[in-house]
């Protein structure tokens, strides 16, 4: 794939070679408004983390989010605990690792039954994200993938998940008791109605907006406008094609939300915030597929994520590149809305003070655990993960848990790909030890 170091120049060209899609930016940030800022979490579902112009990708066309990235913090160097998306979904809606809030599971252990509830419990279990932003004045709305049943379960106002099978569900071939979303799908792929209501019902009191379409996932259904783009090609393989068409129709659903948010007089005091549920590449020999080390992977292109941050006028447009998660998302976004100690309880840290140029970005660890798509059983992760992973500096560990004494290691700085195994070389065995060390602390603290 594309090197992702994200310097000024490679962001430049992103911009430029965006043509005539992409927007002029401002001279300077507008002052934010007083009060708490608006969130808007933007969520792409199944891409891999090179696959953006701002991350160096010289052939995919996004000039939204290039514009987005523009304005923003861009950590370059973000992970998802857990490569699949319900888990991953619901580490953004708690701030917590899939072993602590429990849904580490797309299907419970018994996806077809007719009560397609039968995990709910764990969302309504936990604080969240729309609860204790509630409790802080917020008006909230969920739009696209959300596993949890009714939208009400992870206490969003107003949502378009009801927990009940729709056609759309059909549409997509998804088996009617699947449950990641229903009409909620429809969001980015059919309408963007639901979200621009909600806005204007929302007047003058903070809202937050949770979308995450269903895009770029499969089925790649694009365009012949999108797939021109990419057709016939000589620098893109056949199998990516409608893959990458699919993620320039996802960036022209963020194009359609940025420009409504511009022109309702939103956008100054929101806060943005972007990332990626997990990684996806297609198979070359089955594209509607995903690659084995994408998805449901403890490798690169399964948990790695840029990370983007916009608020004018609060925080500075610049890249970072030392290692962020996704359970930081949602202690920054309360920091934002002024519930500090809601913040501080969660094991993520609050990155504005980093993204507003206060601090610089600590150097810290992220952690992870893969997981099999169906549970076994309810309330027991830690005899159902397969793999636990840290990434600390430039070095990555990887510790399968049916035979821990076969750990990987791998420099993802120097071997993005994950190709060389530096576990049996005696130089970095005390790298290797020290990670293990890490992995098993962190493993340890909620395993009691």
């Amino acid at each position: 794939m594309f090197r992702t170091s994200l310097h000024s120049t490679v962001l430049l060209l992103a911009l430029a070679s965006a043509g005539t899609f992409a927007r002029p930016l401002p001279a300077e940030p507008a002052a934010p408004a007083p009060g708490p800022p608006n969130v808007v979490l933007i969520i792409s579902d199944d891409q891999a983390y090179p696959d953006f112009g701002f991350m160096g990708n010289p052939v995919v066309r996004t000039p939204h989010l290039d514009r987005l990235a523009a304005q923003s913090a861009r950590f370059t160097h973000g992970y998802v605990p857990t490569s699949v998306c319900r888990p991953s979904l619901a580490t953004l809606l708690t701030g917590l690792y899939p072993h602590q809030h429990g849904i580490h599971f797309n299907h419970p252990p018994h996806p077809q039954h007719p009560d397609r509830h039968e995990a709910d419990y764990l969302i309504r279990a936990v604080p969240t994200l729309p609860r204790l932003l509630g409790q802080a004045g917020y008006r909230s709305f969920q739009t696209g993938k959300y596993w949890e049943g009714h939208y009400r379960n992870a206490g969003f106002d107003e949502g378009m998940t009801l927990g009940e099978p729709a056609p759309i569900e059909e549409d997509f071939g998804l088996r009617p008791a699947h449950g990641n979303g229903d009409a909620g799908l429809s969001i980015g792929r059919r309408t963007m109605g639901p979200i621009f209501d909600f806005l204007d019902r929302c007047g003058d009191r903070p809202f937050f907006l949770w979308y995450a379409p269903f895009l770029p996932h499969t089925p790649h259904n694009v365009s012949e406008e999108d797939l021109a783009l990419y057709r016939g090609r000589p620098d893109v393989a056949p199998h990516y094609e409608r893959y990458y068409a699919s993620v320039t129709r996802f960036d022209r659903t963020v194009g359609e939300l940025l420009d409504y948010l511009d022109r309702k007089g939103h956008s100054p005091n929101t806060l943005f915030v972007f990332l990626v549920d997990n990684g996806w590449m297609p198979d070359q020999s089955h594209p509607t597929r995903h690659d084995a080390r994408t998805k449901w992977s403890p490798f690169e292109m399964g948990v790695r994520t840029p990370v983007l941050l916009r608020w004018d006028g609060r925080i500075r447009p610049a890249t970072h590149e030392g290692i962020v998660s996704s359970v930081d998302v949602a202690p920054t976004i309360l920091a934002a809305a002024g519930r500090l100690d809601d913040a501080a309880s969660l094991p993520g840290a609050n990155l504005l003070p980093v993204a507003e140029g206060h601090e610089p970005l600590a150097a810290r660890p992220a952690f992870g655990e893969i997981y099999a798509n169906n549970a076994r059983k309810l309330g027991q992760p830690a005899r159902e993960v397969k793999h636990r992973w840290v990434r600390s500096g430039r070095f990555k560990l990887i510790v399968p848990s049916e035979s821990p004494n076969e750990a990987t290691l791998f420099d993802v700085v120097a071997d993005p790909k994950e190709q060389t195994d530096l576990s049996g070389d005696p130089k970095h065995a005390p790298t290797r030890a020290e990670l293990l060390r890490m992995l098993d602390a962190w493993w340890s603290i909620d395993q009691e």
